[in-house]
């Protein structure tokens, strides 16, 4: 949603100039007031007034909120009235907010306002009633194992009334299953009644009392309220096993309207529930079937059964059938309603995936529609970081502020919304935190059709017109190619609309200097660097993904003209930073290859608030900075931070490490002190850090007792760490809520560690540990433990990590997974004739918990 974002948008800009001790002198309080007023009723009326309906009308207004949202926000970052004068145009802010309050004065209550997209009928279905069931329409495939536990959940021996949750993203197959398991001839004669309705979101508690009645409204007095109804309903079900099927059911409030009406009979009712919303499945507190996507197999089976039937796919068109599957990626819905159009050669099933898929977009909440549409950004198929797609949300501006949270916590919230309405994937990283996520294609192709229609995003997939209209330009790989670039890139300097641009060009730009995201998927040059840096003044996202040959860039004096600038992200690049980088205000990310820092200046009490950066969280890397009292202060809510020390620092003394105790709010800390002798001896932990990552030091085991005593860490990562002593004995009562353990390159020989030394360990990661000599068997106790792995380490400790796995598996342990990975074909052989040799003598074994393979 266009103007939503841009109201959010124009809402920090004006808070940010408020707020900024030379800008704000710049303006008008009197018209600045004015506009905050003006953009809080169109705000109000976008989030609260439209209710999600989608009419001509509404879709004309939003558009023109948008394009004055833009006009205004460009004009309050513009001090020279010269320099976008011509590029300012479009709605004014008075104009289109006296257009809103006419619409909403001409359509008084908006209860009448009815969506314009059709919605999905409701059905009722009793068992003396003809089945819902038509195995041309609900062909299952992939799920048969489910199924068979849905009808043991259905005729179970609980005689309680149970709820029981399917829950996943649209077109998973959780109708089907439900269909396939209402209708089985089991359940028809289990049940004395079986009963089918579906919600949605938007939807009416009488008409749907009366379909689980299964009444028409003739033969109901238009006089009885709910409440007789619910009370006919429930003494229709009073004494009778039941099962109802509650179809596509959006929120909790329409479960807490009907389900008062279902009588706990203690005779083996069922309620069946489906969901898209994870956070509606988790509400009922029972075991949930969540559907997953076909796999290649299962896919290729179903797309015969809807195109050929019985008969099968005929040899000649089997490459091509199998090349129309791989594009559907598992999703039952596609491959079905492909395949009917297939067979029937009905066009109106294409149509149909786009439409239920839509409905989930069609009922999102205004403040996640623009989230949701900026993920057409990314190229099919991407592995998207979480923490890169948070940063380019605050920094477009979606994100709404609150008093309790920063804005990358805001929009984590947004993105755990996204997931749990099933429109985005997780993927854990390995402290168990969404690190990537995904979208499938189809949701993607929808993201970008209702973007493009909006001129939210416009993306290049050739040269195409109407690019000069685009807000957000995004250019994809392909269009590299020699015949393409020069296009391109000329293209590319036309828009005077633009303010993102996504592209893998090399820096070439246009002169439109109110661009305030620039995302090269390239590496940076030092030419094109430096102008983007003098030349944005508008700018909020600078960011060159790509690591190249290494450069040296001496930053100009004039980068604090970037009063905006909240990330900078440069690979592969030594940046040297001018002192007025201090002065920069927005900043809230700098993650940097390399990057020299000069120390901050000595300033009054009285200006102290003028120079602190409050909202850097991120500071990546900083290479040989002294952390003197003055310069914590200045970083003060600073959460990740990286710092190295190299040959080329001077006396380890001089860093005045044991100062980064004061940062109060760090939460990740990476260290790489390659010349810093004794580090954990001068360097202070803060008593909020969760992850450490020490790399390239010298240490003694003992002084990882100062580690150990961190009350909030969870993560530890010690890579290549030297230690004195060969022999490491951990304390018991340290360690007490590390969840992840990572050690690699180390020249440990012993560990003495047991169950009590890592009481909450959920997974451990040793690397490269060719001295290691065992690994104790009592590691495999400590009860929250569910992973194991070593990565190249000695064949003595690997034998003992499959001695833990036995020795579990005998224990009924089947939670925990052991894997072992061998470098060479010929170590590998030489462990799996051990390990052959171990099976003889340990027949019970079965390994289902542990794996060994090569690197």
């Amino acid at each position: 949603m266009a103007a939503y974002a841009a109201l959010v948008s124009l809402t920090t800009t004006m808070d940010h100039i408020q707020k900024h001790p030379r800008l704000s002198i710049s303006f008008d309080t009197n018209q600045m007031e004015s506009i905050i007023e003006k953009v809080g009723f169109l705000l109000d009326f976008v989030e609260n007034d439209t209710h999600g309906v989608i009419s001509t009308q509404v879709e004309v207004l939003e558009s023109q909120i948008a394009s004055a949202a833009y006009a205004a926000e460009d004009k309050a970052v513009t001090t020279e009235s010269d320099l976008v004068e011509d590029q300012i145009h479009g709605e004014d802010m008075d104009s289109v907010t006296k257009k809103v309050m006419a619409f909403k004065e001409e359509s008084g209550s908006r209860d009448d306002m009815q969506p314009t997209y059709s919605m999905p009928t409701a059905t009722t279905t009793a068992s003396s009633s003809t089945t819902l069931i038509t195995t041309d329409k609900n062909t299952m495939v992939g799920f048969d194992q489910q199924l068979i536990q849905l009808l043991d959940k259905l005729t179970g021996e609980r005689s309680n009334r149970q709820i029981i949750p399917i829950v996943g993203m649209d077109g998973i197959g959780k109708t089907t299953l439900a269909k396939n398991a209402y209708g089985h001839s089991l359940i028809v004669h289990h049940f004395d009644i079986r009963t089918w309705v579906t919600i949605s979101q938007k939807y009416n508690v009488r008409q749907l009392l009366l379909q689980l009645l299964s009444e028409k409204h003739s033969q109901i007095d238009n006089g009885i309220d709910e409440q007789l109804l619910g009370e006919k309903l429930y003494k229709r079900l009073w004494g009778r096993r039941y099962l109802i099927v509650i179809d596509d059911i959006w929120s909790i409030e329409a479960w807490d309207k009907v389900s008062r009406f279902f009588p706990n009979n203690d005779n083996g009712c069922r309620i069946v529930v489906t969901t898209r919303i994870s956070n509606v499945a988790t509400h009922f507190d029972s075991s949930l079937f969540e559907l997953s996507f076909l796999d290649e197999d299962q896919s290729w089976d179903l797309f015969c059964k809807k195109t050929f039937g019985e008969a099968g796919c005929p040899l000649e068109l089997e490459d091509t059938g199998k090349e129309i599957v791989k594009k559907c990626k598992g999703l039952p819905l596609a491959i079905s309603l492909i395949g009917g159009l297939l067979g029937s050669l009905n066009s109106g099933d294409d149509e149909n995936c786009s439409s239920i898929l839509s409905l989930s977009y069609t009922y999102l909440s205004a403040h996640l529609k623009p989230c949701f549409l900026y993920m057409g950004i990314f190229p099919e198929d991407d592995e998207i970081c979480v923490s890169q797609l948070i940063k380019l949300w605050v920094a477009e501006g979606f994100i709404k502020s609150n008093q309790s949270q920063s804005l990358e916590e805001i929009a984590r919230g947004y993105l755990n919304d996204l997931i749990d309405r099933n429109l985005i994937l997780k993927q854990l990283g390995t402290n168990g935190r969404i690190k990537f996520c995904k979208i499938h294609d189809l949701l993607r192709d929808l993201s970008l059709k209702v973007a493009q229609k909006d001129e939210f995003i416009c993306v290049m997939e050739d040269i195409q017109r109407g690019v000069e209209r685009g807000r957000r330009i995004v250019c994809n790989e392909k269009n590299q190619q020699a015949k393409y670039q020069s296009q391109v890139l000329h293209t590319l300097q036309l828009p005077s609309l633009a303010r993102t641009s996504v592209t893998h060009m090399d820096g070439r730009l246009s002169n439109n200097r109110l661009m305030r995201v620039m995302s090269f998927n390239c590496g940076a040059k030092k030419k094109k660097l430096r102008r983007h840096i003098v030349d944005q003044v508008n700018m909020r996202y600078l960011a060159y993904n790509k690591r190249t040959r290494f450069l040296a860039v001496k930053l100009p004096s004039s980068i604090d003209v970037l009063w905006n600038l909240q990330t900078i992200i440069i690979r592969k690049n030594k940046i040297k930073a001018p002192s007025e980088i201090w002065e920069m205000r927005q900043l809230r990310h700098v993650d940097i290859y390399e990057l020299q820092l000069p120390d901050p200046r000595q300033i009054g009490d009285q200006q102290q608030h003028e120079f602190v950066l409050q909202n850097l969280q991120t500071l990546k890397n900083v290479v040989n900075f002294v952390w003197s009292e003055e310069a914590c202060k200045r970083v003060v809510n600073v959460r990740k931070l990286q710092i190295e020390y190299d040959s080329r620092s001077k006396s380890s003394n001089d860093y005045l490490l044991y100062n980064i105790c004061h940062l109060h709010k760090l939460e990740s800390l990476t260290c790489l002190p390659y010349t810093v002798h004794n580090v954990l001896q001068k360097l202070t932990f803060p008593s909020s850090l969760k992850k450490l990552y020490l790399v390239g030091s010298k240490v003694h085991w003992k002084d990882l007792t100062i580690i150990g005593s961190l009350p909030n860490l969870e993560v530890l990562n010690l890579d290549d760490v030297s230690a004195v002593e060969p022999v490491w004995n951990p304390v018991e009562g340290e360690f007490l809520r590390l969840k992840y353990l990572f050690i690699s390159y180390t020249n440990l020989v012993q560990w003495n560690a047991d169950s009590s030394h890592f009481p909450v360990l959920e997974k451990r990661f040793l690397t490269q540990m060719y001295k290691l000599e065992e690994v104790r068997l009592d590691i495999g106790e400590i009860p929250t433990l569910r992973f194991l792995q070593l990565l190249e380490c000695s064949e003595s400790a690997a034998i003992y990590a499959m001695r833990i796995a036995e020795e579990q598996e005998n224990n009924g342990n089947k939670e925990l997974q052991v894997r072992v990975v061998i470098d060479g074909k010929e170590k590998l052989e030489s462990f799996l004739e051990k390990m052959k040799q171990s099976s003889d003598d340990h027949i019970n074994f079965t390994r289902n918990n542990f794996q060994a393979m090569m690197f």
